[in-house]
């Protein structure tokens, strides 16, 4: 395929009101405040979106929403991962119907497969849509790994056009790379902290949490690496790493959407059982934003 995921693409909240709704204005607006920010395309519907709280006919809805307001600008993914190959199917196809660029499919979660079974997951996905198709590794959150060999196999699927690993490994991901070189296959970095050595290494950019808060910083790691200037892609790391680091403050996603409220972006609140954060765990996220230069002292 034609298609080559890159650049930095923010792992978007899902902006929801007082009763768990999705706030669809709102969605809208955040669309656009990211897309200004400088930011290389657009996840729906993942870890970061509270895709494990929607329900299939929420989540169609959220791709519709997201490329209706994105207007070609950047690409739209969609996240259509499911613990079954046949609730993954339903949610590609609901992707497609949407018209968003491509798809990320999380691995199953609760269960534990086999690397084949992994294999035959993903085979029948790619091969049930004409989408491209972006692997999505997070062992941290699924308990279940994608093993370098198998990415390496699913990468000769010709719609299989990379992965997003969030595994923190940098040693998995250095191993993705390496395997597939000459093929046309990508990797994005998933945790934010790795994105400058993920490019160094290979990677074509990230799909990150953080660019919700602070979209044109992360993009800054991007861009200035893209242009040559490793100085200041560097530096544009280091400051945003503490906002990263900072998300054992709540479960997550909760810092992420803290941020947000603090920053003047009513993302509203995450879905129960998470909660909000103490006023403690606020203040400190405050220092946080505020030393990072997103909020005035």
């Amino acid at each position: 395929m034609n298609f080559v995921p890159r650049g930095i693409i923010p792992a978007m909240v899902t902006p929801l009101r007082s009763d768990g709704k999705v706030s669809e204005k709102v969605l809208r607006k955040f669309v656009d405040y990211l897309i200004d920010g400088g930011s290389h395309g657009l996840f729906v519907v993942g870890t970061t979106g509270e895709f494990y709280g929607l329900s299939p006919e929420e989540k169609r809805d959220l791709y519709t929403i997201a490329v209706e307001q994105t207007k070609g600008r950047v690409p739209v993914y969609a996240g259509t991962g499911a613990i079954t190959t046949r609730e993954a199917v339903l949610l590609t196809r609901y992707a497609e119907e949407a018209k968003v660029d491509a798809v990320s499919v999380l691995t199953p979660m609760f269960i534990s497969p086999s690397q084949k079974e992994l294999a035959d997951h993903y085979a029948s996905i790619a091969a049930s849509t004409g989408l491209p198709v972006l692997l999505y590794n997070n062992p941290p959150k699924t308990g279940v790994n994608l093993t370098a060999p198998t990415v390496q196999k699913l990468a000769d699927i010709p719609n299989v056009v990379g992965i997003k690993d969030s595994s923190g490994d940098f040693t998995l991901s250095a191993e993705y790379i390496r395997l597939t070189r000459g093929k046309d296959f990508h990797v994005l970095m998933g945790r934010d902290t790795l994105i400058y050595a993920g490019l160094c290494h290979g990677a074509t950019g990230s799909i990150a949490a953080c660019a919700n808060v602070a979209p044109r910083l992360v993009a800054d790691i991007y861009d200035k690496f893209i242009a040559g200037d490793l100085k200041g892609a560097l530096e544009a790391q280091f400051t945003l790493a503490p906002l990263r680091i900072a998300f054992n403050l709540g479960t997550f996603p909760a810092v992420i959407k803290e941020s947000l409220a603090l920053l003047g972006i009513d993302a509203g609140p995450c879905m129960q059982p998470v909660g909000q954060m103490s006023d403690e765990e606020r203040r400190a996220l405050r220092k946080i934003l505020t030393d990072m230069g997103l909020l005035s002292p």
